[in-house]
This record gives structure tokens, C-alpha cells and sequence, in this order.
């Protein structure tokens, strides 16, 4: 049988970014994976990995009380540990930078299991922003035995910091990979109102835009800002639709309910599944989001992102032109909007070079430099740095 390589996932960011992973997997046929549901957001993992058909191998069992982080972090890595001295995978891959993360990582690192770091490198070099999540990937970062950086910057990153160049290649990200996969599926969207404003825009009668602003940042007075920017926009212009996923906190909801009250035009949602995010994506004129997975995704679809961030570890895209940092200055991202709504070659030459995130070869690359470190392949060659799609 070939060699368990465990998969650890607790977010649904993370089971979309593995679940190509482990089909990679599956299809070379060398490695075993092992999809591990840590705990950590258990329905939205199930929900996330539905849509590639899978489900997970090993859901861990994890009660929590407080809440608070940690509890959350001592809880995953006992039952990991426990799962790690039964199983004996030959590796554990870890995504990203969630509290599933580092607690993937120092548990198999306590075992003397290699570490695989997939998405690594990201820094916003502010240890405040995003909080934890800035100081779990450089954590993390000391403990991999093989880092997996999505682009050359983040590449750079990690060789700034010391870690052997032999150690690093660059993938791509493997969430390209997910996104193309699902949108290319076309499943029906359950909610008829998403389906009719993605008709509209599919028919040419109307222009699609996502909103989302769901990070901690967002909440309060610049959420706020973000609302009147979007009612504002729908007042000036009458052929354009906009969705916006709700985040789940009853609060913010509220705020978003209130704020967009009596405006035509707008859909407010529960957080979608991932098939019908993607699909929505795929279809958008613009995108208005602080979704660190939106802004990696939606080049792929030549769709531009206006950012709702101050700072943003994803300057990719900032470089290479198809996403704005606008924050959530109420002026600013009404007139960038605007300048995407009025010129359609200058919304067409934002994408035009490409998403530098990936070519939808990620989780190929990713299997391969897995089984090149347990001496199972030769080792794969990096994404080229400059990616046409």
C-alpha cells in the first residue's frame, strides 16, 4: 500500500484548497491521502468538500466550551497526536494560517513527521493584521520540512527568513485549481434569487457584482462605509446587480440588513456553498470583497477586485494590476468602482496578463514535490512566474 499523507483541515478555505490535493493524490496513484477534519468548523469542512464529491477520512472529535483560542488549539493537537501515534502517516500537509494549521504542524512535528506547508510564505508583515492568523503561518514556517509557496513573492518571503532553498517551490495555488474545477460544473443555484441576477448578467441585461466583508476588520463603522458605498452605486447605475453573502454572525447580518434596507437590486444571502460562490464569481463584472480567496480567485474569471482592506498579504494581484487596495474609504471605493463601471477597457486590461495565483496545475505540482520528499518522484518544476489563463 502506499504511504499515508495526512491531510488536516478545519476551515472550509482549507478542505476547498486540499480537496484537489488529495484527488491529485488519488489519481498518480503513490500516495494515500488522508483527509483529516480537525474540528475546528466541522459543518462548513462537510459542506466545503461536497462539492468534489469527497468526504473526510478522519473527523476528529473536539468540545468546546469557551471558545477561546487556547482551548481550541490544546483540544486539536491532543486529538491529533493521538491520531498521529495510531496512524503513522509519513506526512502531514497543512494549509495556510487557521489555528488547524499550527496545530497540524506542531503535532506532527513533536512526532517527527514532515511537515508540508501548503500556501506558505503569505505575510503582511504586521503581526496585528490579520491577528492570529500573520503569526500562525510564520510559526508554521519554522516548522515545515517543505514549504509549498503559491507565488514568487511569497517564495521570496520564506528565503528572507533563512529557510533553505532546496525546501521551497512554487506551486501556484491550489485554490485556482478548486475554483476552475467547481465553476466549470455549472450545478444549479438553490436560491432562485442568485439564479435570476446570474441569468441576467449571463443574457447581457444586467452587471454582476459580489460583495463580501466578512473579516473582523470590516465590522462596525467601516462595514458601515462599505454598505453606503454599495447603495450608492446602485443609485447611479440602474443595469448593475448586486449579491452579498452575509457573514453568519446574527450582528453583522442585522447590520447589513439595515443597512442596504429598501435598496433594488440587491440580494443578501446566507454564506453560499462553494459551487454556487464560484459559479457567481465566475459570472461578476466586479468584485468588492476582503475575502483573501476571492482575491485569488476571481483572475481566473477576468473578474477585477476592488479590496476592502487597509493591507493585504495577496499584493500579487496588486502588482500585477487585476486588484485595487481600496479599504473601506466610502469615496474611494465608489469612485474606483465607477471607473471599472464606465470603461470596460480598463476593466478588460486589469486581467489581462493573467491570475499570477496559479495555473491550474497547483495540486499536480503539489503531489509530485510530496512524493519527491519521500523519495517516491523526481522533484517537479516550479509554476512559471508568469501565467497566462
Amino acid at each position: 500500500m502506499s504511504p499515508e499523507v495526512f491531510l488536516i483541515a478545519g476551515t472550509r478555505p482549507e478542505a476547498i484548497k486540499l480537496a484537489p490535493v488529495a484527488a491529485a493524490m488519488r489519481a498518480a496513484g503513490r500516495l494515500t491521502p488522508v483527509l483529516v477534519a480537525s474540528g475546528q468548523h466541522p459543518t462548513m469542512v462537510t459542506q466545503a468538500l461536497d462539492a468534489f464529491d469527497v468526504q473526510a477520512d478522519v473527523t476528529l472529535p473536539l468540545q468546546r466550551v469557551t471558545g477561546s483560542q487556547p482551548e481550541l488549539l490544546t483540544a486539536m493537537i491532543s486529538s491529533l497526536d493521538a491520531l498521529l501515534e495510531e496512524r503513522k502517516p509519513a506526512a502531514v500537509i497543512v494549509q495556510g494560517d487557521t489555528t488547524t494549521t499550527l496545530a497540524g504542524a506542531m503535532a506532527a512535528f513533536w512526532r517527527r513527521i514532515p511537515v508540508v506547508h501548503l500556501e506558505a510564505g503569505l505575510r503582511s508583515g504586521d503581526l496585528d493584521s490579520p491577528f492570529p492568523e500573520e503569526a500562525n503561518r510564520k510559526l508554521v514556517g519554522q516548522l515545515a520540512a517543505l514549504h509549498l509557496a503559491p507565488t514568487a513573492l511569497a517564495a521570496t518571503n520564506l528565503l528572507d527568513e533563512s529557510v533553505t532553498p532546496a525546501n521551497v517551490l512554487i506551486t501556484g495555488n491550489t485554490v485556482v485549481d478548486a475554483a476552475l474545477s467547481v465553476a466549470a460544473k455549472q450545478l444549479p443555484f438553490e436560491d432562485a434569487r442568485i439564479a435570476a441576477a446570474v441569468d441576467a448578467a449571463e443574457h447581457g441585461n444586467a452587471r454582476l457584482i459580489l460583495v463580501t466583508a466578512h473579516r473582523r476588520e470590516s465590522w462596525g463603522e467601516p462595514l458601515d462605509r462599505i454598505l453606503s458605498a454599495v447603495r450608492r452605486l446602485v443609485e447611479a447605475y440602474p443595469d448593475i446587480r448586486v449579491v452579498l453573502p452575509a457573514h453568519a454572525n446574527p450582528a453583522v447580518r442585522a447590520q447589513v440588513e439595515a443597512g442596504l434596507a429598501g435598496v433594488p437590486r440587491v440580494t443578501i444571502t446566507d454564506p453560499l456553498p462553494y459551487p454556487a460562490l464560484a459559479r457567481l464569481l465566475s459570472n461578476a463584472y466586479l468584485a468588492l470583497t476582503d475575502s483573501g480567496g476571492i482575491q485569488e480567485e476571481a483572475p481566473s474569471f477576468k473578474v477585477p477586485a476592488l479590496v476592502l482592506r487597509e493591507v493585504t498579504e495577496r499584493v500579487e494581484s496588486l502588482h500585477a494590476g487585476c486588484a485595487k487596495l481600496v479599504g473601506t474609504d466610502e469615496d474611494l471605493i465608489v469612485a474606483e468602482a465607477a471607473r471599472l463601471l464606465d470603461d470596460p477597457i480598463l476593466r478588460q486590461s486589469m486581467t489581462a496578463n493573467g491570475n499570477p495565483y496559479g495555473d491550474g496545475l497547483a495540486s499536480q505540482r503539489t503531489e509530485q514535490a510530496v512524493a519527491a520528499m519521500l523519495g517516491l518522484a523526481s522533484h517537479p518544476a516550479p509554476m512559471p512566474t508568469t501565467v497566462s489563463v
